[in-house]
């Protein structure tokens, strides 16, 4: 993978600059919304804040990875039912301990992942209706094995959510230093920007990337069940229409982080500030008392708006690749 390249500017690594940048967005909400709301800055705002974007953050560092390959996944919120939905049922219904419910909701994740990432690269059809038809297979699932009820587990897994330690958080944190040092300092990290950069010059090189695109589809689908158990844990049930938007929340924190949509150029990290911008939008906004659909309305040109901001900083500089 090439070497970052320097801003001409401040002569620091492209990659730091980014980093900086999103930083000072993120710094600006937090100044706007601590003067216009009177309660923004509380421990009690910021620890709702921090639970509430945990699932979200692990999510999109799956997210990050699918978007640098080129490809798209849309059945994230389906998927995060459903292993929820697994985890609720084998320890309600069947009585099975904690430790065996964790392990078949990340099961049901992987699977349906490794579904996907096969369809996709035997049948070599869009990601998009792909996991499209993924999303509906999954909710629906969810409401099978729930029988379209929510199943109350109640404080034998609301244990996993740490009790208002930020154990939740801390996790999605921690997933997020890994999936970047994944993605910036592995082979496997280095092949997937390569694939998304240009395919058919890997398979030229004598690299087979169906096994890399798969693995990127199963990450995703393992990620999202942890997310999953984070969210179980929260609400102490298994809801079977949890996850309604994840895919869109998740999709529009890795843009908003730099991500190109065209595959070839991401970061994790960037992808986590994109995460906490959008979280910290929404919670200031509705302490102004700004209603939902005004909300959604903000959020989604604040959306547009760093794309067309990322894109313009591409053109004016020579690409160069984000890690």
């Amino acid at each position: 993978m090439a070497r970052a390249t320097k801003n001409k500017v401040s002569g620091l690594p492209t990659f730091v600059t980014d980093y900086l940048g999103m930083a000072l967005a993120l710094a600006v909400l937090l100044v706007i919304f601590g003067f216009s709301a009177g309660n923004f800055f509380t421990l009690t705002n910021f620890r709702t804040i921090a639970n509430q974007v945990s699932d979200t953050t692990i999510v999109a560092v799956g997210m990050t990875f699918v978007l640098i390959i080129a490809g798209i996944d849309l059945s994230v919120g389906s998927v995060m039912a459903l292993a929820g939905a697994v985890l609720g049922t084998f320890m309600v219904k069947f009585g099975l301990p904690l430790p065996v419910a964790i392990a078949a909701c990340l099961a049901a994740g992987i699977v349906c992942g490794l579904a996907n990432g096969l369809v996709v690269i035997s049948w070599r059809l869009p990601p998009f209706i792909v996991t499209l038809g993924m999303l509906e297979v999954a909710r629906g699932a969810a409401h099978l094995v729930t029988s379209s009820e929510t199943v109350y587990i109640g404080s034998s897994v609301g244990v996993i959510a740490g009790r208002g330690l930020l154990v939740p958080f801390i996790a999605a944190v921690v997933i997020v230093i890994l999936g970047q040092l994944v993605l910036s300092r592995t082979v496997f990290g280095r092949y997937i920007v390569a694939v998304g950069t240009n395919e058919e010059a890997v398979r030229l090189s004598g690299i087979d990337p169906r096994p890399i695109k798969l693995g990127v589809f199963v990450l995703c689908g393992f990620l999202t069940s942890i997310a999953a158990v984070i969210s179980t844990a929260r609400m102490e049930a298994a809801d079977p229409n949890a996850g309604a938007g994840l895919e869109l929340r998740a999709i529009a924190a890795v843009v908003i982080g730099g991500t190109s949509l065209m595959g070839g150029r991401g970061s994790v990290v960037s992808s986590f500030f994109g995460v906490l911008i959008i979280a910290v939008l929404e919670a200031g906004l509705s302490q102004m008392g700004v209603g939902d659909p005004t909300k959604r309305v903000i959020t989604g040109c604040v959306i547009i708006a760093a794309v067309i901001l990322d894109q313009y900083r591409h053109r004016i500089r020579k690409p160069s690749r984000q890690v």
